[in-house]
């Protein structure tokens, strides 16, 4: 498993170098709209509760901290705090061009 060197805040997104030389990238509201926490996914069934449609449009990661050394955990313009984005997830959602034609 890859371990991110740099992660940042940019205007258009996150973006995500990782020790592999990838280089991922996440819309704001795409990755708000993947939060994997209780909130957002229910704690039981799995099933998601909160989509991208339901995230303001022009939410944006305002800070992030490294959590251990397995995942991220962002700081949302719209109060959002509590989701642990793992590297096998933000992995796994990576919304760069090679990524998503692989995922095709």
């Amino acid at each position: 498993m890859a371990d991110p060197k740099d992660v940042a805040l940019r205007p258009d997104g996150i973006h995500i170098a990782w020790d592999d030389a990838h280089q991922s990238y996440y819309p704001h509201r795409f990755l708000r709209g993947e939060c994997p926490c209780a909130s957002c996914v229910h704690e039981m069934t799995g099933r998601r509760m909160v989509f991208a449609k339901d995230v303001p449009s022009d939410v944006e990661a305002l800070d992030w901290i490294q959590v251990g050394r397995y995942a991220v955990q962002f700081l949302w313009s719209d109060a959002h705090e509590t989701g642990i984005y793992t590297y096998d997830l933000l992995r796994r959602v990576c919304q760069c061009d090679a990524c998503v034609k692989a995922r095709r």
